[in-house]
């Protein structure tokens, strides 16, 4: 019987940042365990990544142009072929590991942890597990209006207003695209299917205030 060897995990990075980028390189490439499938600087890039390449474990950030972490988590869902996505980003915001864990992440590692604890987190994400740093899982069915964006609040009050999506696309300086992009990442956040939904859970959530 022939000796079996443990496969490199196959990992695609999504990193804005060309010094860092560059850093994580030397580090992957310096280590067997793993195989870097490809490196992207946004989200966008990323997302087209795994339209063409198979690989095991995604580590993206959490802000990044063209399409951040919460868009590419959110293009993620549902695809039964989607990697597993590890967060890793330096962003101070306290929330950002739950609001990553409640879009479906694997895990979450922070920037100002040593690399091997990214690596640690890689090799668990693979086998399967999750890891995040502690959660108050209370905190998880909180208010969702303080999930979203100001962007998402100025539309959400522009439907509550009754603006047609041409209207607000007008009023915001953005393009009609745009607008639906956010609607729909809006309705996901809230869980709703329309406008109406939505309006509804503004002015619900205004009463409770």
């Amino acid at each position: 019987m022939g000796v079996t060897t443990k496969r490199a995990i196959e990992v695609v990075i999504a990193e804005k940042n060309p010094l860092l980028q560059s850093s994580l390189v030397k580090i992957f490439e310096g280590d067997e365990r793993f195989a870097l499938a490809a490196v992207t600087s946004d989200g966008e890039r990323f997302v087209e990544a795994v339209e063409r390449l198979p690989f095991d474990v995604g580590v993206i950030g959490w802000e990044m142009p063209y399409l951040d972490g919460r868009g590419v988590l959110q293009a993620m869902r549902g695809r039964s072929d989607a990697p597993r996505l590890i967060v890793y980003t330096g962003s101070p915001n306290p929330d950002v590991p739950r609001q990553a864990m409640t879009l479906g992440a694997a895990g979450f590692c922070s920037k100002r942890e040593p690399p091997e604890q990214l690596l640690d987190t890689i090799i668990a994400v693979a086998a399967g597990r999750m890891v995040f740093p502690f959660i108050d899982v209370s905190s998880l069915a909180s208010d969702p209006l303080a999930g979203l964006t100001p962007r998402e609040r100025e539309l959400l009050a522009a439907l509550a207003g009754g603006l047609t999506n041409q209207q607000m696309a007008g009023q915001l300086d953005i393009s009609l695209n745009t607008v639906k992009f956010h609607l729909k990442n809006l309705y996901d956040k809230l869980g709703v299917g329309n406008r109406a939904q939505a309006v509804a859970f503004y002015l619900k959530g205004r009463e409770a205030r």
